[in-house]
């Protein structure tokens, strides 16, 4: 599978939630996600060997080749401002695993409480 970049915004005290769709770029169709599992964590830079957060991570739609990572607004709330990384990581049911997305990830601390 190829590995998409998308850079992301988080909001410090918000609710966060991204969906990606993902496609394959030979046939211009949508991955099919039945029987893979997702996980994602977001990071100060990629050699970190603690992670900053652990995103909740779901597949939105297997047939339609939907994932969605998010964050609580209590997790928001406890993230420095700055700049960090993050990934995505699929699992088939073999064990095989992809890295399907990643990218920057700067988190902003807005005035209004």
């Amino acid at each position: 599978m190829a590995v998409y970049v998308s850079n992301i915004v988080i909001n410090t005290g918000t609710t966060f939630a991204q969906t990606f769709t993902l496609e394959n770029v030979n046939t211009n169709s949508v991955v099919d996600l039945t029987n893979y599992t997702i996980k994602s964590e977001m990071r100060k830079h990629p050699g970190s060997t603690t992670g900053v957060t652990t995103f909740t991570s779901s597949i939105a739609s297997a047939a339609g080749g939907q994932i969605q990572i998010g964050l609580s607004t209590t997790q928001t709330a406890a993230l420095k401002p700055g700049r960090y990384v993050y990934d995505v990581l699929l699992t088939d049911n073999s064990g095989t695993r992809d890295r399907v997305v990643e990218g920057m990830v700067i988190v902003s601390q807005g005035a209004t409480r």
